[in-house]
């Protein structure tokens, strides 16, 4: 084969249609990730995108919206018991889960406001 993977580019969550303000505070504002543009031909089409580290995550609207209670993205985040506090001040019920504690791994997980599954982790250094 010729070609290769390199990555992900984004990842994209759906949400329903109205959902840009309500994006803007769970993403933005509590999450602290930054608004990024979209170009001009999608904004029609409604919707927000943000920075989340070296990837970006697109929040895109679909009509007859359910969220995803099982498929999900992951998130790596530096001081996740810091992360857990600030959503906790935040009154965001958070799932806990120590499937992986032995591997290192600490997380938990979270629902958009639009109920998509999140999960948080955090690899021990």
């Amino acid at each position: 084969m010729t070609f290769t993977f390199e990555g992900i580019d984004h990842i994209q969550l759906a949400a329903p249609p109205g959902c840009e303000a309500e994006s803007r505070k769970f993403f933005g504002d509590l999450l602290g990730w930054t608004e990024i543009p979209k170009p001009a031909s999608l904004q029609p089409r409604g919707g927000v995108w943000f920075q989340c580290g070296i990837h970006q995550v697109h929040i895109g609207v679909q009509m007859d919206f359910r969220p995803a209670a099982k498929a999900h993205p992951a998130f790596t985040v530096k001081d996740i018991a810091a992360l857990h506090l600030h959503l906790k001040k935040h009154n965001l019920f958070v799932i806990e889960d120590d499937a992986r504690d032995e591997e290192g791994v600490q997380r938990f997980y979270l629902h958009d406001p639009f109920g998509n599954r999140l999960e948080l982790l955090e690899w021990d250094s």
